[in-house]
């Protein structure tokens, strides 16, 4: 304790570290009163919240162009593995391809689960990013490195909106979401003696 205050502006940063995880065990444990408010009858009710579930659990994992682990993520590789991971479902690389998949939407019918789309590079659906509800968005930005959540009517996210899509209303998408890993065994091989 003599360290904190023996080094000026420690103890604020330290503070202001420990805010920050507090902020994003609150996201999480929001995210966990979602995923428990879901009817569990409906495949297609539950595919949003888990996707939204693994989203938050990724907040503060490290940017790396071209990443597609927790290793480090780039916007769409953020994306794709979510929906691997929850849904089964592989989604194209560039969020470019990602955009021409799914049902598309305005703003106002937004729902926790969907993607949306920015131009941040001077072309249209250049960056993407999932919804989580009350206005907010995940994603894996560049900028400040680190996968984190952001408001979505934030002026440099609203000049910047291309548009939504949504993957759940699809009957293929909750089936595969729904259906029970396969799980193959290989026979054994016949044993020749002679």
């Amino acid at each position: 304790m003599r360290y904190v205050r023996a080094v000026p502006g420690l103890r604020q940063e330290l503070m202001a570290r420990s805010f920050r995880l507090i902020r994003r065990i609150a996201w999480v444990a929001v995210a966990l009163l979602m995923r428990l408010a879901v009817a569990p009858a409906e495949a297609a009710e539950e595919v949003p919240a888990e996707v939204v579930l693994r989203a938050l659990a990724l907040v503060n994992a490290p940017y790396r162009y071209g990443g597609r682990t927790p290793a480090g993520f780039d916007c769409s590789g953020f994306v794709g593995y979510v929906f691997a991971e929850t849904t089964g479902l592989t989604l194209p690389r560039r969020s470019e391809e990602i955009r021409r998949l799914g049902e598309s939407l305005t703003a106002d019918q937004l729902a926790a689960g969907d993607l949306v789309f920015f131009n941040t590079l001077g072309r249209a659906f250049s960056h993407v990013g999932i919804y989580v509800g009350d206005g907010r968005f995940v994603h894996a930005p560049a900028r400040r490195g680190r996968v984190r959540v952001e408001r979505i009517d934030d002026p440099y996210w609203t000049s910047r909106f291309n548009g939504a899509r949504r993957f759940f209303s699809s009957p293929a998408v909750v089936a595969a979401a729904a259906a029970p890993a396969q799980v193959v065994i290989d026979p054994p091989e016949p044993r020749i003696t002679p």
